[in-house]
This record gives C-alpha cells, sequence and structure tokens, in this order.
C-alpha cells in the first residue's frame, strides 16, 4: 500500500516541506520565471494562500540550498553556484499602537543582523537601519541582495477600525519601503506580497518600478492548487472523493486565469475525513466587512453579481476605503468575467464557491436578523418549504422569522429603515443554505429581484415596500418567467410585498407561470 504524503497543514517554511517529506505542489517553474525575468515584484492573494510558503521558496532558492530543490522542476536550470545574501521581512504578529510597529521592524531587523552577521551602527533607526544592511550585505557577499517582504501591509490591515492608527502603520512602512527604492544599486530582486493593495503613492513613496503580478494571467496559479495539482500531488488522497463536489466548495478563485483552489481548504478537508466545511472562513472573521455594510446600506444581494471598475478593485487608500476592493481582495469576492466596455475594463465579481457564499451569508444573517437559536430552524423550513413546493408553508415561515426579530435590531440598526434590508435577509438566508440563487437576474424586460433554481423548481420572487407597486404584478407584466420556460422545471412566481410599520409581509402573491 503506497504510504501518503504528509499534508503540510500551517508549515509555511519550505526546507520543513521538503525535508520532511510533505506533499509539494512544484511551483517552481513560475518561480524560476520571476528569478530570471524581473527584479521588482507586488504580489496581492488573500490570507492562508500559500504568500508565506512562496517567499520561504525564493528565499531558499536565491540562497543555493540545492539539496531543497532535488527532483522539481527548477533543478537542472538555476545556477546554483551563485549564492545572494537575503533580508526577509515578515510581518507575523500584530501591532496595535506605533511603539508596537516600531519594535516589531526593530526586532525584524535584528534578526537579520544576526542572519547575515551584519550589526547597525544605531538599530533604533530603522530606515538607517535597514539602508545599512543592504548596502554592507552587498559588500561583504559580493552580490547584489535579495529583499522578501511578506505581509507588506499587516500594520494598516490589523488596524483599519482605528484609522488613526493605521495612518501611522502607513508611515512606518512608507519609510522602510523607500529605502528599497534608494538602494536600487544593491538590489539583485524584490518581492513584496499582502493581502490588501494599496496605492503605490501612498505606501511605497516612489516604488514606482514594482511589477504588480496580482492579476497577471501568467502568474495566476503562483499561489492556490490547480486542477491539475490535485490530479497530481494529491491524486491518492483524493481517490473516491466526489470531485465536482470539491470544485464547488473550494474552488472558484480567479486571479483572470486558470480558476484555483485554497490551499487551506483543500489540506483541512484532507485531514478532517473529507469532511466539507468552512475550513478557510473560520480562520478570520470578516467583523470590519460587516460594520462597512452597515454603515453604507449595503444591498446585500448585489454582492453576489457586482460589476466594478478594474481601477476599484485594483487598490485603495486608507482615506477612501470602499467595500467591494476590500472583498475581493480578502478573498470573499473574485473574478467571474472580465468585460470590456469601450476603453473602460470592467470585473463581474462573485462568491468563489460554497464555502465563501454559505458562510458569509451566515454572517450576513446573524447581523441583520440578530436572530441565533431560532435561525437554524427558519432554514431548515426555508429548504423544506422550497423543496416541497410548498408556498403556503413558505409564506408562514417568512411572516415567522421577520416577527422574530428584535425590536432593537430595528431601532438600533439603521439598516432595517431601508428598503433593501427586506430583500437582504431572504437573500441571506437562501444564500446561507448554499441554494443556487441569482441576484438581480437580467431578462430582456429587466431584472428579476431573486431567482432560486433548485432541482424540481424555479422560483422568482419580486419584492416592493410600503406601496411601491404590485410585486406579483410586475413579474407577470414583464413575462420574467420566460427567461426558464425551457429549463423543463415546475416555475412559481411570487410577489412580495413589504410593509415597514409592521416590520413584515403585508401581501404575499404567488401563482405557477
Amino acid at each position: 500500500m503506497t504510504q501518503l504524503a504528509k499534508l503540510p497543514i500551517g508549515i509555511q517554511t519550505f526546507s520543513e516541506i521538503r525535508e520532511e517529506g510533505y506533499a509539494y505542489v512544484d511551483k517552481t517553474p513560475l518561480v524560476l520565471r520571476l528569478a530570471t525575468e524581473g527584479k521588482y515584484y507586488f504580489l496581492s492573494r488573500p490570507r492562508r494562500f500559500g504568500k508565506s510558503l512562496l517567499l520561504s521558496t525564493l528565499q531558499a532558492l536565491f540562497e543555493g540550498q540545492r539539496e531543497l530543490f532535488n527532483g522539481l522542476n527548477i533543478e537542472d536550470k538555476w545556477d546554483w553556484g551563485t549564492l545572494y545574501p537575503v533580508i526577509k521581512i515578515s510581518f507575523g504578529g500584530v501591532a496595535r499602537s506605533l511603539e508596537d510597529m516600531k519594535q516589531d521592524v526593530g526586532n525584524i531587523l535584528e534578526e537579520n543582523q544576526r542572519r547575515l552577521d551584519i550589526p547597525c551602527r544605531d538599530p533604533q533607526d530603522i530606515g538607517g537601519c535597514f539602508k545599512q544592511l543592504i548596502r554592507d550585505a552587498h559588500e561583504k557577499y559580493g552580490r547584489k541582495v535579495v529583499v522578501l517582504v511578506d505581509e507588506y501591509d499587516k500594520f494598516i490591515v490589523d488596524n483599519l477600525d482605528q484609522i488613526e492608527v493605521a495612518k501611522q502603520g502607513r508611515e512606518v512602512l512608507r519609510d522602510l519601503y523607500s529605502i528599497i527604492k534608494d538602494s536600487d544599486a544593491f538590489i539583485k530582486f524584490a518581492f513584496l506580497t499582502g493581502v490588501s493593495k494599496f496605492s503605490k503613492v501612498s505606501i511605497f513613496s516612489g516604488l514606482n518600478n514594482l511589477e504588480d503580478i496580482s492579476l497577471n494571467p501568467d502568474y495566476a496559479t503562483l499561489c492556490g492548487y490547480t486542477e491539475h495539482d490535485l490530479d497530481t500531488t494529491f491524486a491518492t488522497h483524493l481517490k473516491g472523493v466526489d470531485r465536482e463536489k470539491v470544485r464547488q466548495w473550494y474552488n472558484g478563485y480567479n486571479f483572470l486565469g486558470e480558476a484555483v483552489y485554497n490551499p487551506y481548504d483543500i489540506l483541512l478537508f484532507l485531514k478532517n475525513g473529507r469532511q466539507f466545511d468552512n475550513y478557510w472562513f473560520t480562520t478570520g472573521t470578516p467583523s470590519f466587512l460587516i460594520k462597512m455594510i452597515h454603515q453604507n446600506k449595503y444591498y446585500v444581494p448585489s454582492l453576489d453579481n457586482l460589476k466594478v471598475t478594474k481601477g476599484l478593485i485594483g487598490s485603495y487608500d486608507i482615506e477612501n476605503i470602499q467595500l467591494e476592493p476590500i472583498m475581493f481582495q480578502t478573498g470573499y469576492l473574485t473574478i467571474k468575467e472580465q468585460i470590456q466596455v469601450g476603453a473602460i475594463t470592467m470585473y463581474q465579481l462573485c462568491f468563489p464557491n460554497l464555502e465563501t457564499r454559505y458562510s458569509f451569508n451566515e454572517h450576513i444573517l446573524s447581523y441583520l436578523t440578530g436572530q441565533q437559536a431560532e435561525k437554524t430552524r427558519y432554514q431548515s423550513e426555508i429548504f423544506q418549504t422550497l423543496t416541497a413546493v410548498d408556498m403556503d408553508g413558505f409564506e408562514q415561515t417568512l411572516k415567522a422569522l421577520f416577527a422574530s426579530i428584535p425590536y432593537h435590531n430595528y431601532v438600533n440598526n439603521t439598516i432595517g429603515s431601508y428598503e433593501g434590508y427586506y430583500a437582504s435577509v431572504i437573500y441571506a438566508y437562501l444564500a446561507s443554505l448554499g441554494l443556487d440563487v441569482v441576484a438581480e437576474d437580467v431578462t430582456s424586460k429587466g431584472r428579476i429581484d431573486l431567482t432560486v433554481r433548485m432541482e424540481n423548481a424555479i422560483y422568482i420572487l419580486e419584492f416592493k415596500v410600503d406601496g411601491s407597486g404590485d410585486a406579483l404584478a410586475q413579474i407577470k407584466e414583464r413575462n420574467y418567467h420566460q427567461k426558464y420556460q425551457s429549463a423543463g422545471k415546475e416555475i412559481l412566481l411570487i410577489g412580495i410585498d413589504f410593509d415597514s410599520t409592521i416590520r413584515n409581509i403585508a401581501r404575499f402573491a404567488w401563482e405557477k407561470a
């Protein structure tokens, strides 16, 4: 019986993975291309996507640790006789004050001093110490220096809930990264990674020669697992598994190239008896995003069908934080399609997969409704009534769930005062069940508020608030159902009229198409 390779869960060090016999997906063809075709790179990817392992691999490569690359694609293509000094800056901890940030940078530079055996003349001078390290390393080792920065944005991202501290973090990082620009003559290669992409002006202070490969199709699979990786490296681990279901749950991250799986999900899925669960989502709570949705009274269903410009998801700054780029860069949304509108490049965004879709909407649901224990009951009843095409039961469930939303959730939560609230609650319930829900479904006659496609039926839902129209009549007048007549399924038209005074459904009308 073939022994399965160990799963490298939580291991971000290339040498440990290679020396201890862990499963390793060979990314060295792309690593070789990076190392030989350019000098300054920037890569943005969501958390737990393998960015730290990538930098560890680059460090081992430039340090000439050939034994770690035995059997890999790059082994016979790299000049192992030329070694380069490497300065590695990795922001691993959480710094919530300016003092902590400066201390973290000082500790990181001190570690590099020990490894390179180069003492700084004034360790308290962060910029001066970094500059000295680069120049002295070049002189001591007779080679240009490699600079690798992991989590380049951590001081900012960790403090988005306290903007003034985030701005202080930005200044600390700006001073540090400006040294890279000033030391160009001594640098062989520089690679910076992070979750978010802040504007070059705000962070890099003139380091405008960074090649951003975050949405470069050539490097779309640099981090993450491809279908081929699962077919090869993890083929034995996945024997007998429903691969289509694995794709639905964990694939779908699109960086304008081949779609990839989140590595953390695949590894935890295999470790935990191949049970489907929201492994990646539980490693971080999107509380800041929920807060933004609250503040901006965001129409939640639109998250499933956003169209944004290339510039909007490209980068942002602290003074102009918007929900869409953060949702994309943190991995809760991904690119579904690239659209060219004249000279403008636009992207249609969507949830990458079932895990992010149902988990994020579960989180949204708790926030919108304040419901906890009863939420599971309503989810079960909604699923059962839709499966059974029980419209009376569906109506009663919806009325009961709105009636059970605590009064203070409306009074203290301004999101409950806008029209999209009621549709957002129903959408979040449906999406949290993992159902096939299409928000703002486009037809030739207009947009359907929600379409739910199930195995035995298709539901077309339209919402109105406070007498703004007859919801069912609009569905019929605009023949929304014609789009699905060829599906060979029963089609149910449902019009729901809400009354914000009673905070519930005033009229629930339906009929078969």
